[in-house]
């Protein structure tokens, strides 16, 4: 494992049960947990969690975080409207590993309504897990600050 550094963690209602069984879940792995809820059942603007998420890694208070929604779309979209975050979406445990190790993703935006419990630590295991490859991915995620940078124009 590597060493424990601060995980976010964030959720709509539709993300409530698997944001609380993951949190329990990133704990127990050794990594500290902030939770920028929801804490609730009750219908919250995910898009104002994801920003919430967003802004702590950039802050430098958080190094990644997780959102649950119930695909794990909305999510990943709202955080990806942050300057300097790249969110991935995975529903498996290999685009996960590959969205650290390829993109530098910093946020897994995962689907409650799409994948278990089960799959859910699974994937979050393998994010947490996974370190950017910067030797052979560096160039391609600097072309991306690039273009988000100055534009595609």
């Amino acid at each position: 494992m590597n060493t424990p550094f601060p995980v976010a963690i964030g959720c709509d209602e539709a993300g409530f049960e698997l944001k609380e069984l993951l949190k329990r879940h990133i704990e127990g792995l050794g990594y500290p947990v902030t939770d920028f809820g929801t804490h609730s059942m009750a219908p919250v603007l995910y898009p104002d969690i994801a920003l919430a998420v967003a802004t702590a890694i950039n802050a430098g208070q958080q190094r990644l975080g997780v959102l649950v929604c119930g695909t794990g779309i909305g999510m990943a979209i709202s955080a990806n409207k942050v300057l300097g975050i790249r969110a991935a979406q995975a529903h498996d445990t290999y685009s996960a590993e590959r969205a650290r190790k390829s993109n530098d993703a910093q946020i897994l935006s995962i689907g409650a309504r799409v994948i278990g419990a089960e799959l859910a630590k699974s994937i979050v295991s393998a994010f947490l897990a996974s370190e950017f490859e910067a030797a052979r991915s560096g160039a391609k995620v600097e072309r991306i600050n690039a273009i988000e940078r100055d534009g595609h124009q």
